[in-house]
């Protein structure tokens, strides 16, 4: 067993093209480190609808350039199966630590598969590939990106040419592609042959990106903006200049791009702390609103000032963005579907209903609501949000965020405010109250262990409201396909617990809702809201023994 291990590992050394890892994986050799080996070999990094992503470093379990070359021989293959030899794929990647290498060893896979290849001329957001696959008619697109995860991650996702990202069953197929990949000898990767993109592209997805927003619309709301350390800044800030806005008052220790990610611990604005330093920006400057992209800029978040909170200033869900974003679009007169996914607020589909128009729920992820037929408007609770279909088939932060700064410009026109239009959606729909219960794992036996008990014994009441269904959602039904996860409705909630697809995370999404006769009556219903939502956290922890 020991001499296999040692065995495979010098087999994989052998043919590995990266300096770094190659001098990582012969020290755990020479060191006969058996721990780290196994670690490293104890299978195959796994290729699914979230295409790859995990830690960077050497061997199969790993993100590394012998493990993308795979991945990228394996997509050409597929490509080529299904008749689209000579066809072109853009390729686009962030500033993380690796994420050029992988672009270039992506674009010599694809020019050697016989496959024209595209790279985009530096890191930029995720949205501007998923623009330009259908703006330059390609086949497919990669991003090499691990959006929000640590900075020792990286990520591989891969788009066909509709612009949205890959369902099953292309995931398996490609996957099944790359398992058939022989030795990267056997691999062609010429070292010219693809063309390096200059800004044409970019330039036309900006010369889109103000056409979110309404012919003569206030454009007064004043900014502070934080990429986290991503690729955001650039982009966005010529996006709000093009529009017409203040330019945002940037954060500056997280304005550029920086793979260590040095200010915060997760670079995800949700994450406690990610914050900070741009409410701290934002007490200095006294804006109308802070906007937040994630370190790829696909994901927005949006904060407030709220004289209620300590430091002056709230993050608003993701749910909350959502909903004030659609009732803008019904306030211009959208027409179209507004969808969103199965552990998004419930509130999208009133809003949609007193509209008279369409509505879709859909599995977790765009890759699901990109695809939803007649799409005027998609949003997913994890700050993802896309407000143009028509041009990007994915979430996109920038204009999401231009949206956005629309809307508060509207009403600030009025005196009113964002918290104000939520108030008002919760007189109109009942007060919609959502959270989450996230428990990070270093070992996934835990989350097995958790859906297993919760499927054997479901719990009856969570926080003393009767359970009135219990759903399992891996058996799929009419309206959606078999997914891992579980649906409970009670008596005025909902809660719906899965395994995350892209972090070793057991997720619970919560909501309550609560009747609004008046205005009076919304502080004592946010009470009300935020008692059942720690009570229903609370019992539903202990039911699933997390």
């Amino acid at each position: 067993m020991q001499q296999d291990l040692i065995t495979r590992a010098r087999t994989w050394l052998a043919e590995d093209p990266d300096p770094e890892t190659r001098a990582e994986l012969a020290g755990l050799v020479d060191a006969g480190d058996l721990a780290a080996l196994a670690d490293r070999f104890a299978g195959t990094l796994q290729f699914g609808t979230a295409g790859l992503r995990g830690e960077l470093g050497a061997g199969p379990m790993r993100m590394n350039r012998s493990v993308v070359i795979r991945a990228a021989a394996g997509l050409a293959a597929y490509l080529r199966a299904q008749g689209q030899a000579g066809g072109l794929v853009v390729i686009g990647y962030d500033a993380r630590y690796k994420s050029a290498d992988f672009a270039r060893d992506t674009a010599a896979v694809m020019t050697g598969a016989g496959l024209r290849a595209a790279v985009l001329p530096r890191p930029l957001p995720t949205p501007v590939l998923a623009y330009a696959i259908r703006h330059l008619g390609a086949v497919a697109g990669v991003e090499v990106t691990a959006s929000h995860n640590p900075p020792r991650d990286n990520g591989y996702k891969v788009y066909l040419g509709d612009g949205s990202q890959i369902v099953p069953p292309a995931d398996a197929e490609i996957a099944a592609a790359i398992a058939a990949v022989g030795p990267l000898e056997t691999v062609p990767r010429p070292e010219t042959g693809w063309q390096t993109l200059g800004d044409e592209v970019l330039d036309a997805y900006l010369a889109r990106t103000d056409t979110v927003l309404g012919p003569g619309s206030p454009r007064t709301a004043r900014t502070v903006y934080t990429a986290l350390h991503g690729v955001g800044t650039s982009v966005l800030t010529a996006a709000f200049a093009r529009a017409g806005f203040p330019a945002p008052v940037l954060v500056a220790e997280q304005a550029e791009p920086d793979p260590a990610f040095p200010t915060v611990a997760f670079p995800n604005p949700e994450e406690p702390g990610a914050m900070d330093l741009a409410f701290a920006t934002a007490r200095r400057t006294d804006p109308d609103i802070i906007i937040a992209n994630d370190p790829d800029a696909d994901r927005c978040a949006v904060a407030v000032p709220d004289a209620s909170t300590d430091g002056g200033w709230r993050m608003l869900r993701g749910d909350e963005v959502g909903a004030l974003l659609a009732a803008h679009l019904v306030d211009r007169g959208a027409t179209g579907v507004f969808a969103e996914s199965i552990v998004s607020s419930s509130l999208l589909g009133r809003i949609a209903e007193k509209a008279g128009l369409g509505y879709e729920e859909t599995l977790t992820g765009f890759k699901w609501i990109a695809r939803v037929e007649g799409l005027r408007y998609g949003y997913e609770e994890a700050l993802g949000y896309c407000v143009d279909p028509d041009g990007v088939r994915d979430k996109d932060g920038i204009t999401a965020a231009l949206l956005i700064a629309e809307l508060a410009s509207v009403l600030k026109e009025k005196g009113r405010t964002l918290l104000d239009l939520l108030d008002d959606l919760a007189l109109a729909h009942g007060l919609h109250a959502t959270d989450q219960l996230s428990v990070r794992v270093e070992d996934l036996t835990v989350i097995a262990d958790a859906m297993r008990r919760l499927r054997e014994n479901p719990p009856a009441a969570l926080a003393g409201l009767p359970v009135t269904s219990a759903e399992d959602l891996s058996r799929g039904s009419e309206q959606l396909p078999p997914t891992d996860g579980l649906r409970y409705h009670l008596t005025g909630a909902r809660v719906i617990v899965r395994p995350s697809g892209t972090e070793p995370k057991l997720k619970c999404y919560l909501e309550v809702v609560v009747p609004v006769a008046s205005a009076d009556e919304l502080p004592a219903a946010r009470e009300r809201a935020t008692e059942l939502l720690g009570g229903i956290k609370r019992d539903l922890a202990a039911a699933a023994g997390i």
